[in-house]
C-alpha cells in the first residue's frame, strides 16, 4: 500500500466513500459514467475526477494478465537488449518443423496486422520461413502494397528461382502489388561478371527499386546449411563458406556475411553477390528478420547487432537465449 493510499485510508470520509463507490460501480458493475453520475446524484465531470483519484491513490490497479502463448515481457526484454523495433515471439516446440511453422504463422500475423497501404516490400528469396509466412498469409480485401521486390538472385539451381518465382507471385496475389523479380543468378563467378549482369536492364530496374522499400522480410542464413538448402542443391561452395568462416563470419542476410558483432565481413565474395547493397538495406524502415531454432541463434544475435534487422520474429526458446546471451 502505497503512502498516498494509506493517508487516504487513514481518514476515512464521505469523500473516500464516494471515491470508492464510483470505482466499485465502473470497474466491477461496468455501469456507464453516466449512468453512476445519475444514480449517485452527481456530476459526471465528478465522477471523471474520482475515478482519476481512484486510479492514482492505488484504490484501482491495473493487472494485465497474459493468456498462454504469449510472451509480451520477453519480447519486451529482448527489444531492450538488442535495440529492436519490434520482438515477435512465436509460441513453439524444439522441433525445426514446428519452429518453421510457428515463427512463419507469427510473421503472416505480423503482417496482416500491418501492412496498411502504400508500402513497398522487398523479400530474400529463399527461407523456410518465409515461404511458411506467405502460406499462411491471407488475402488482403483491398490493395495495400504497391511492389514486391526480389532482394537476391537465385542461387543458380533452377528450382530456386521457381521457388523465388512462386513466393513473390504469392505474395503479390494475396496483397495486391505489382512483382518484380531479380531472374538471376544470387552468387556469379568473379566480380566482372556481376558488373556485366548488373549493367543489363531487366537487373538494373530492379536495383532502382531497392531504394524504394520501406518493409523488408528477410530470412537470416546460418553457416551450417538447412535442410531445405541442402535438399535442392542450393548451397554456398565449400572453398567460399570455409574461407568466410576463417574471417569469422557466423551468418548471412540476403547473401550477406557478418562477424558475431554483425560486422559485414571484407571479402571478395561478396563483389560476386548480385542482391541489395548493405547500406541501401539498412536505410529500410521496417527490416523484419524471420528466423529461429537452435541452430540460427549467433546468426540471428549477428544481424541484430549489426542493424541488418531492427524487427524480429522468432520462438520462445530462441528469444530467451538471446537475452541470456545479451546479459
Amino acid at each position: 500500500m502505497n503512502k498516498d493510499l494509506s493517508a487516504l485510508l487513514g481518514q476515512p470520509d464521505e469523500q473516500v466513500r464516494l471515491m470508492v463507490r464510483v470505482a466499485h460501480l465502473y470497474h466491477e458493475r461496468g455501469l456507464r459514467q453516466a449512468d453512476i453520475a445519475a444514480q449517485l446524484h452527481i456530476s459526471q465531470p465528478r465522477v471523471s475526477r474520482l475515478l482519476k483519484r481512484a486510479v492514482d491513490t492505488g484504490v484501482v490497479r491495473t493487472t494485465v494478465t497474459l493468456p498462454v502463448g504469449i510472451h509480451t515481457d520477453l519480447e519486451e526484454r529482448l527489444e531492450q537488449a538488442y535495440g529492436l523495433r519490434q520482438a515477435i515471439i512465436a509460441d513453439a516446440g524444439d522441433e525445426d518443423d514446428d519452429v518453421t511453422w510457428a515463427i512463419g504463422t507469427a510473421a503472416a500475423e505480423y503482417l496482416s496486422a500491418s501492412l496498411i497501404g502504400d508500402d513497398t516490400v522487398g523479400i530474400s528469396s529463399w527461407s523456410a520461413t518465409l515461404i511458411a509466412a506467405i502460406n499462411e498469409l491471407s488475402s488482403f480485401r483491398t490493395r495495400v502494397v504497391n511492389t514486391v521486390v526480389q532482394l537476391v538472385g537465385g542461387m543458380g539451381d533452377p528450382r530456386v528461382q521457381m521457388q523465388a518465382t512462386r513466393l513473390i507471385g504469392q505474395f503479390a496475389s494475396r496483397t495486391g502489388a505489382d512483382p518484380l523479380l531479380l531472374s538471376t543468378p544470387g552468387l556469379l563467378g568473379t566480380a566482372e561478371a556481376k558488373k556485366s549482369l548488373m549493367a543489363d536492364s531487366t537487373v538494373s530496374g530492379v536495383v532502382e527499386c531497392w531504394s524504394r522499400v520501406t518493409l523488408a522480410l528477410i530470412g537470416i542464413g546460418a553457416m551450417e546449411p538447412s535442410d531445405l538448402a541442402r535438399q535442392s542443391g542450393n548451397v554456398f561452395p565449400a572453398a567460399d563458406l570455409a574461407a568466410l568462416e576463417a574471417q569469422g563470419a557466423v551468418g548471412d542476410v540476403c547473401f550477406r556475411f557478418f562477424d558475431s558483432d554483425g560486422t559485414l565481413i571484407d571479402s571478395s565474395f561478396h563483389d560476386r553477390v548480385i542482391g541489395i547493397d548493405p547500406e541501401v538495406l539498412r536505410t529500410v524502415e521496417r527490416r523484419v528478420g524471420v528466423a529461429g531454432g537452435r541452430r540460427k541463434i549467433q546468426a540471428i544475435r549477428g544481424a541484430m547487432l549489426g542493424g541488418w534487422i531492427n524487427i524480429l520474429v522468432t520462438d520462445r526458446l530462441t528469444a530467451q537465449a538471446l537475452v541470456e546471451l545479451a546479459g
